[in-house]
């Protein structure tokens, strides 16, 4: 079943089958423009995203996830910024599986990019893995063959995987007692609200509360799941900085999604380091 959600700043559909070309265009329309915006200089070579997918389809890459920017004005809206969040059909499916995200735009805010991601089905959460894993860049610029570069950065991307997964059990392996659990999540809060003028509204052990029994664990990887996925859905009750009652509030932009992402699991990759493990 599709699940198409606008979240405020973005637009975004997830499901667990492949998604269709009409469930694509539903929440990313951005993902079909066939010719850049208008501010594009004649330099941009414009490679529709969809024609992309369709060549990652033939390759055993499929699209579970679309997003795209929420923009004010309308003639953008069919060259925002998008996501996709892409896996192979000759994946198992266990308790998580490898993506390759894909983002773009027709608009100039980003080129052609592309990064390793796990997604874990307990909690129907994506993440992205750290800064230094299968992170690749391919510009709008040229008459070279972009698809070709593209596809070619996704089997790179896909190469990423196995570090990736032994990152994951190395994270497994390491277990944190409460003070170093709290030090995870207080870095990844501290991170999030870096304006000294406005500081984080709770407590990091509020970002450590497991939403299910089998969350409910010390070892470094489930703690940095459980992290993740309050930090990026929000809900938690804390006081603003004039001491108002506050909720924060679930990771809605694009862009931060990432970012934060990213940053967790690198901090959680040197946590395995510092205890040894990495």
């Amino acid at each position: 079943m599709a699940m198409f959600r606008n979240f405020g700043p973005i637009n975004a559909v997830r499901t667990g089958q492949p998604l269709t070309d009409d469930q694509i265009m539903r929440a990313a329309p951005s993902i079909f423009a066939e010719a850049p915006h208008d501010s594009r200089s004649e330099r941009y070579h414009c490679i529709p995203t969809i024609n992309v997918i369709d060549a990652l389809r033939a390759e055993g890459f499929d699209p579970f996830y679309a997003c795209q920017v929420a923009v004010r004005t309308a003639d953008k809206r069919t060259h925002a910024k998008h996501m996709l969040r892409l896996r192979h059909r000759n994946q198992i499916n266990a308790r998580e599986a490898n993506e390759i995200i894909l983002l773009n735009s027709h608009d100039g805010s980003c080129s052609y990019q592309m990064i390793a991601g796990m997604f874990r089905f307990v909690c129907a959460n994506g993440m992205v893995c750290g800064s230094t894993l299968g992170n690749i860049r391919v510009r709008h610029q040229g008459k070279g063959d972009i698809i070709g570069e593209v596809i070619e950065g996704a089997y790179s991307v896909r190469e990423s995987f196995e570090i990736a997964e032994q990152q994951r059990d190395t994270m497994r392996a390491v277990t944190l007692d409460n003070a170093e659990q709290e030090l995870l999540a207080d870095a990844i809060l501290q991170y999030k609200h870096d304006d000294p003028t406005r500081p984080a509204p709770i407590a990091p052990r509020q970002l450590l509360n497991a939403k299910r029994i089998e969350d409910d664990k010390d070892d470094l990887w489930t703690v940095t799941n459980r992290i993740q996925e309050n930090i990026m859905k929000g809900g938690q009750v804390g006081r603003s900085a004039n001491g108002r009652r506050t909720r924060t509030r679930a990771v809605r932009g694009l862009d931060q999604d990432v970012k934060l992402n990213r940053a967790l699991w690198d901090m959680s990759a040197r946590f395995a380091e510092l205890k040894g493990q990495g």
